[in-house]
């Protein structure tokens, strides 16, 4: 295993909160509070974590991985979770699918940043 690029991960974090202000905006709803979008570094460390285990070697032959893993991340962990908990509380469809775009747009975001990091 090598190291985590800590680096990627606050930039990358940083980058998903960035992501926010625009989606939302278009999207026509207020973005969430600061200080709830630092919790994006928990998830960001996360995948810098699995990118340290497959390794700079791997991930140079495959670049793709950074994209597959962050956007598998979304579409297999935190989007079903949105849904679920969208749906237990009532959360209008249209509002699932503004957050659940986001999350994907965001999660890609940080793998975009590993990418360019690496």
């Amino acid at each position: 295993m090598g190291p985590v690029n800590w680096i990627a991960v606050i930039l990358g974090a940083a980058v998903a909160a960035g992501i926010a202000w625009p989606w939302y905006a278009l999207c026509r709803r207020s973005v969430p509070p600061a200080w709830r979008l630092l919790a994006l570094f928990i998830p960001t460390s996360l995948i810098g974590h699995n990118f340290a285990r497959i390794g700079v070697d791997a991930l140079a032959v495959k670049p793709w991985l950074y994209w597959m893993m962050s956007g598998g991340f979304a579409l297999s962990i935190i989007i079903p979770a949105q849904v679920v908990a969208d749906g237990r509380h009532g959360v209008a469809w249209r509002e699932t699918l503004v957050d659940a775009g986001y999350w994907m747009v965001a999660f890609l975001g940080m793998g975009t940043v590993f990418w360019v990091l690496r």
